[in-house]
């Protein structure tokens, strides 16, 4: 009907980038106190008659709104009514918790539960799980290296999350460690086995990358880690050809 308020089904592989883009969503459990206990997600809020009116009335009508149910049935209902009250961004999750569930085993291999600490940030970046993907197919380990969060990358690179994933561009947690620039994350994720010759869809390198953008720093860390300098984009560039300035000319030139 036209003009009518209406709420947006949102997919599983939808829900990382939706939250990733989102981090102030109110996240609604609409399942039984019990099952919200136990394994409600991380700063989800259980929504029953106790709190309905409450939620619905004193909440601003522009915060987002996720809610979720068993299996995606009566949380179509409930978003319908917050969209009703005008609210302007709410929906529900198809499948609901047990599609999450699945989804998780899927994007935790390891099937070890993560730190209260790692799930909380998770939950908080709309990941559903360690491997899990979000907004430009970007890992849990990637995200967290391009905002320099150690204690994430450590608690990620315990846990035994996949160290060869590229993105949606080909890049690896590298590239994303070299964009932020802190040169000890760089040597952690390199030393721990995240391919520092990776190439992405371009045929660039984490080494071809720094050199470009005129990273000093990072650009002689990646050499004293064995980067290689001899190879070349599709377009047949080496990082020595992408120098952006007169340092990184001289250090790859020393090498």
């Amino acid at each position: 009907m036209k003009g009518q308020r209406t709420f947006r089904r949102l997919t599983l592989s939808e829900l990382g980038a939706w939250q990733g883009q989102r981090p102030n969503a109110l996240v609604l459990d609409a399942r039984d106190a019990d099952s919200h206990a136990k394994t409600g997600w991380p700063g989800s809020i259980f929504l029953g008659r106790h709190n309905q009116d409450e939620l619905l009335l004193r909440t601003n009508r522009r915060q987002p709104v996720l809610i979720y149910c068993y299996h995606g049935n009566a949380s179509q209902e409930l978003a319908q009514m917050f969209a009703d009250f005008g609210f302007t961004d709410v929906c529900d999750l198809v499948g609901g918790h047990a599609a999450w569930v699945t989804g998780t085993a899927t994007a935790n291999p390891s099937g070890k539960l993560p730190t209260p600490e790692l799930a909380a940030w998770m939950a908080r970046e709309g990941f559903v799980g360690p491997d899990g993907r979000g907004a430009h197919g970007n890992t849990p380990l990637m995200v967290a290296a391009w905002r320099g969060a150690a204690d994430i990358i450590e608690a990620l690179l315990a846990h035994g999350v996949a160290l060869d994933a590229a993105n949606n561009d080909g890049n690896n947690a590298l590239w994303l460690a070299c964009v932020n620039g802190h040169l000890p994350t760089i040597e952690r994720l390199a030393r721990a086995g995240v391919p520092i010759n990776h190439a992405n869809t371009t045929g660039a390198t984490c080494l071809m990358y720094a050199a470009s953008s005129g990273k000093t720093a990072v650009l002689r860390t990646l050499l004293s880690l064995d980067a290689d300098l001899n190879l070349r984009t599709q377009d047949d560039f080496s990082a020595l050809d992408m120098a952006a300035n007169l340092d990184c000319l001289k250090l790859l030139r020393q090498n």
